[in-house]
């Protein structure tokens, strides 16, 4: 048969996208149309910090009812001025203190509040209302950078000024993410680069998948935001950023399922179309299997309260559905325009090396003889996988106490970092937040918000008064609404366990006081609501993904009995994953604690990114097991897809650690903990854990359905020296 007529026997969408004419005629379309994505969507993404509190919490309540104050539309920036050698300011430094206050307010145009001095006479507060709208509008970075110029311009060098406040925290948030998405993007690209290389061996190959995966970031991105339009989802710089990781780190894997499977065709066929098309059946269902898992996990989080997970949700489920578009459609075709050269130096040609139904060679170190019918596949990961299954008890035990080990750094770890903590990168707001806990009751810049009926003012500031942790209350005005506050002082930072204790007090008290309907808000009891948040998020979405990862798995291997095993390896190695990066976090990088979003987004990508490898290999073992047993498919079912899985976790690993470019310590903690949880499951459940289980089981682990059952035949079709093309396991879906 000759090349052109098998190239050419093949005319549905496989032959579409490998044929010789059409698969120019495909990367012509996907040109045209990224090109018009590029024009009519626009990729733009909040630089404020996301937006984590649930709209139906009582925080959220006391927002809304504050917009009908007559001063809803402004936030205070507050000046902590002292004196550099920490003395005492005395009249001199007070003065200084107040002409500051007056600079800053001529910036914004609101008369200036203070100064209000500390007990120990070493400081003083200035405050000026600054218009929300400015701050959201994004114009608040400028003006916080003219009201510190301004500062700056009268100070004398013994006296230290230092811009807090909700205007100061978005200016310096917005700061710290500038120019991180270009950071990001060639931290990514070039990790992936530089993987590529290492792992195809040619400084050609690389460039068609990278550039593939690029064009597929980029046209996520767009997507990403033309839906949060629509949709009404603000899609921050965090949120961007993760997508963008996904799509890198799973367009990567694809592109390496897919030609590692082409190379193992080109080692035993003549035609490189044919064997592309037989490569691209083979790696298809792998593909989607991974593809699908990951996606419906994501959009469990469309049931979240919290509006950031909702927005990673979506975001992250459009970006991977791209993803998926250009490794099934561009990629193949761009496989076909190129020729087997795109391999040099190592171009595999047939007979060059093991393929699928070849005979493999013997390694008599690594099994005795009767052990196998089969010969063992040779190779490192062949000769692991045989003593895996030849002492599959021992490894068993073995592993599973490695896991509980790792796990234990779980163990007494604080959750919840205060507003100082959120950031890697130093700040002015955070470092004037500091300076004033040190002469002020902690919550002196941030007082909690307590709304009551007009009224009822009196009770609620005396049992408020009464609340362990409140240092002071003072009334804050009424309403034309029927609305009074009053603000609350703690002596407690926000994110602690001794403001949460004091606000969940205080609100159980104010409650209390007959016809108040008192409601307490603020930015302290915006971190309790976000926190609660997190735990009924946790406990509503983090089921509903095993239950989406099991249903799938229970299609794709259309089993009962080795889905269970598969995620019960799973579901150890996340728990052993969080507990090693929780004490890398933690006790290595010297982060504080856990930000209270991390435990829900690893989790997520522990299950969801961790099941893929074992798909992979489990796909495999199924395909293999349709001419082996169980325990002997399994062995080559590692031997062939040891190499490409390993350099697929080790992508995904790496691209998850440059989140750290990122200013977010959440980004950082969880991209140590993604990663380390998918090298775990690379090296260890998937090389020794699921081998052990699915051998101890034997062939009744795919019970209720038999791979032998309904399997194809060699087609007589085949040229001298080819084998066909495999089909049972694609057709199948």
């Amino acid at each position: 048969m000759s090349a052109d007529s098998s190239a050419g026997a093949d005319t549905g969408w496989v032959g579409l996208v490998t044929g010789r004419v059409t698969a120019w005629l495909v990367l012509l379309a996907v040109v045209l149309v990224s090109g018009a994505v590029f024009v009519f969507a626009s990729a733009e993404s909040s630089s404020e910090a996301p937006e984590t509190l649930p709209e139906d919490s009582e925080a959220a309540l006391v927002s809304e009812i504050q917009s009908g104050f007559p001063d809803a539309g402004a936030v205070p920036a507050v000046l902590v001025v002292t004196r550099a050698d920490g003395g005492e300011l005395g009249p001199e430094g007070t003065g200084a203190a107040v002409a500051a206050g007056e600079r800053m307010a001529e910036v914004v145009g609101a008369p200036a509040q203070g100064p209000i001095p500390s007990e120990d006479g070493a400081a003083a507060l200035m405050l000026v209302p600054v218009d929300a709208e400015l701050i959201s509008g994004g114009e608040g970075a400028d003006l916080v950078d003219d009201m510190r110029e301004a500062v700056a311009a009268g100070l004398d060098d013994d006296v230290q000024a230092q811009l807090t406040g909700g205007p100061a925290f978005a200016a310096d948030t917005a700061a710290a993410f500038e120019g991180a998405d270009f950071r990001l993007l060639a931290a990514t690209a070039l990790v992936v680069a530089v993987l590529l290389i290492a792992t195809y061996r040619s400084p050609v190959l690389w460039l068609v998948p990278l550039a593939i995966i690029g064009v597929a970031d980029r046209e996520a991105a767009q997507l990403v935001s033309l839906v949060g339009e629509t949709r009404g989802i603000t899609v921050h710089a965090s949120t961007s950023g993760i997508v963008s990781v996904l799509v890198f780190g799973a367009g990567t894997n694809y592109a390496l399922l897919l030609v590692s499977r082409y190379r193992e065709e080109l080692r035993t066929r003549s035609d490189r179309r044919s064997a592309l098309r037989a490569a691209y059946r083979g790696a298809l269902p792998a593909i989607l299997a991974s593809n699908i898992t990951v996606v419906l996990a994501l959009l469990t989080l469309l049931l979240a309260t919290l509006p950031n997970y909702r927005s990673l949700g979506a975001s992250a489920a459009v970006g991977l559905l791209v993803a998926l578009a250009y490794a099934l459609v561009a990629l193949p075709a761009a496989l076909a325009v190129c020729g087997r050269g795109l391999f040099w130096p190592f171009i595999p040609r047939p007979g060059d090396g093991p393929g699928k139904h070849e005979k493999l060679s013997r390694s008599r170190a690594d099994v005795t003889p009767g052990d196998f019918a089969e010969e063992v596949p040779d190779g490192v990961w062949g000769r692991i996988a045989a003593r895996v299954v030849r002492r599959p008890v021992t490894v068993l035990i073995s592993c599973v106490l490695l896991l509980a080990v790792l796990s234990l750094g779980l163990i007494g770890t604080r959750v919840g970092l205060s507003q100082t903590e959120q950031f890697r990168t130093p700040s002015e707001s955070a470092q004037g937040l500091e300076t004033a806990a040190e002469h002020f009751p902690a919550g002196v810049t941030d007082p909690v918000t307590v709304l009551t009926r007009t009224g009822t003012e009196e009770q609620v500031l005396e049992v408020a008064s009464g609340v362990e942790g409140v240092v002071s209350v003072q009334p804050a005005g009424q309403a034309d609404n029927g609305w009074s506050s009053l603000n609350v002082v703690l002596d407690a930072a926000p994110a602690t366990d001794r403001s949460e204790a004091s606000v969940n007090e205080l609100r159980e008290v104010v409650d209390s006081v007959p016809g108040s309907e008192a409601l307490v808000g603020g930015s302290v009891a915006e971190a309790v609501d976000t926190s609660e948040g997190n735990v009924r998020d946790l406990t509503l979405i983090a089921p509903l993904i095993l239950l989406v990862v099991f249903v799938v798995l229970i299609l794709v291997l259309r089993s009962l009995i080795a889905p269970v095993l598969v995620m019960t390896a799973t579901v150890l190695s996340s728990l052993a994953a969080l507990g090693l990066g929780t004490f890398v976090t933690t006790q290595v990088l010297g982060f504080p604690g856990l930000d209270v979003a991390v435990p829900l987004y690893s989790f997520l990508f522990l299950v969801a990114l961790g099941v893929d490898y074992s798909i992979f290999l489990t796909i495999r073992a199924r395909e293999e097991a349709a001419a082996h047993s169980t325990r002997e498919a399994m062995v080559r079912a590692v031997s062939l897809t040891g190499g490409v899985i390993t350099s697929a976790g080790i992508v995904l690993a790496s691209v998850f650690v440059v989140l750290g470019v990122l200013p977010l310590i959440v980004l950082t903690q969880v991209g140590v903990i993604v990663a380390l949880g998918v090298l775990i499951d690379t090296f260890v459940v998937r090389t020794l854990v699921v081998p052990a289980l699915f051998t101890l089981v034997g062939d009744k682990v795919w019970w209720p359905g038999n791979p032998r059952r309904g399997r194809i035949d060699p087609a007589p079709s085949a040229g001298p020296g080819e084998r066909p093309e495999p089909q049972p396991v694609v057709e199948a879906l």
